[in-house]
């Protein structure tokens, strides 16, 4: 638990807030699979940290300090003293010794972020310190310091300036697209990190509520009273399984540019992983330390990854998914799958021949798994 007035690690007068402390815990703990993966296996490049001190200078990291510095408020006893507060109690509950500075910055917009190469920052607008209430807030401080526990405001900060350097070199042949291969990348580890810092925001707030709500807000205001908890997760149960694979296809182009997951599919993800046995087995004391990070397998990190990645795709209600299931598993009438997937084509759809085979060589089990296959056609 976190105790009442205690005094190490930097962390002196952090009021008691009854919470479990994780002490040297890893990053590895709460780390999406593929977040963990990416991240083991640059660690374990020879020579990574210096390479990165060394890009720094050409990063706009001092720039970005010098600006936080001179036009927002830093937090400290004396300027947001319950932000402050928050911050400290974060970095006790995670373990994390050194307290990264925050600053608060003019703009309505919500938003919070962790950058930084040498030594990470945590930036939080006042859009969100005015939306949110304590608990909510909670959750935000511990998802930016999980941030910073991982290492992720390091690519954070490339990912900042490889998307400005594509903007530069769009005029060169080739070379806008080999910049926005490497952005594209980023992004979806991107996008699993923040999986991976909502854990960590759940870990130090310890109040699965508040972290739902917080996600809530961000989504539809402050107009709490208006929202609904398991409403809001049934919209990620939609959008997941809902439409054809026309849907599918526009579900990954409108999350290529993003650098963050939808908000619902962030609610979704959060509560599953709060109901699994590895949450309650970090919340029982039993988690990855620090001091096993170095012996730490590459391949056993990826092989995990793929498996993550797997399982999702296996149980995953999206049309494409599915799909791609049913090739893996052999299914049979194939053509005319796809073809109802995208909704039958304008004419003669449901006429197509199929002469591949009897109605008994396609597994029995699709009309039953899969009723959406059906159009209103009749294609089915």
């Amino acid at each position: 638990m976190s105790d009442d007035g205690h005094e190490q690690n930097g962390h002196e007068n952090v009021p008691s807030r009854q919470r479990r402390r994780f002490e040297g815990i890893s990053s590895r703990a709460y780390e999406h699979p593929a977040d963990r993966s990416a991240l083991v296996a640059l660690r374990k490049l020879s020579g990574f940290d210096t390479v990165f001190k060394v890009l720094s200078g050409l990063l706009p990291e001092r720039s970005l300090r010098l600006l936080f510095l001179s036009d927002s408020v830093r937090v400290s006893d004396a300027q947001f003293a319950h932000l402050n507060d928050m911050l400290r109690d974060a970095c006790y509950i995670l373990d994390l010794e050194k307290v990264p500075p925050m600053y608060v910055t003019q703009d309505p917009q919500p938003n919070a972020m962790c950058i930084g190469l040498d030594e990470p920052i945590i930036v939080v607008t006042t859009g969100l310190v005015e939306l949110l209430d304590e608990e909510e807030m909670r959750a935000v401080v511990g998802h930016e310091v999980g941030h910073a526990l991982s290492g992720h405001a390091v690519y954070r900060t490339i990912l900042l300036f490889l998307t400005n350097l594509a903007l530069r070199v769009a005029w060169i042949p080739l070379g806008n697209l080999a910049i926005m291969a490497i952005v594209t990348a980023l992004r979806e580890w991107f996008r699993k990190s923040e999986l991976s810092a909502d854990r960590a925001g759940l870990l130090v707030g310890q109040d699965l509520q508040a972290s739902m709500r917080g996600l809530m807000k961000l989504a539809g205001g402050n107009h709490l009273h208006e929202m609904n908890v398991d409403a809001f997760l049934a919209q990620a149960e939609e959008y997941e399984a809902g439409g054809d694979l026309r849907d599918s296809v526009l579900k990954i182009l409108n999350t290529l540019p993003r650098t963050h997951p939808f908000t619902t599919v962030r609610a979704g993800e959060l509560k599953k992983w709060a109901e699994s046995r590895d949450f309650q087995r970090i919340m029982d004391g039993h988690y990855s330390r620090r001091n096993e990070d170095k012996d730490t397998s590459v391949s056993d990190s990826f092989r995990q990854s793929a498996a993550s990645y797997a399982s999702d795709v296996k149980n995953s209600k999206d049309p494409l998914m599915k799909l791609v299931t049913d090739i893996a598993g052999g299914a049979g009438d194939l053509g005319g799958r796809v073809r109802r997937g995208f909704g039958g084509f304008a004419s003669g759809g449901g006429s197509s021949k199929d002469t591949s085979g009897s109605p008994k060589d396609a597994p029995p089990r699709d009309t039953d798994a899969h009723p959406d296959d059906e159009s209103p056609n009749g294609d089915g």
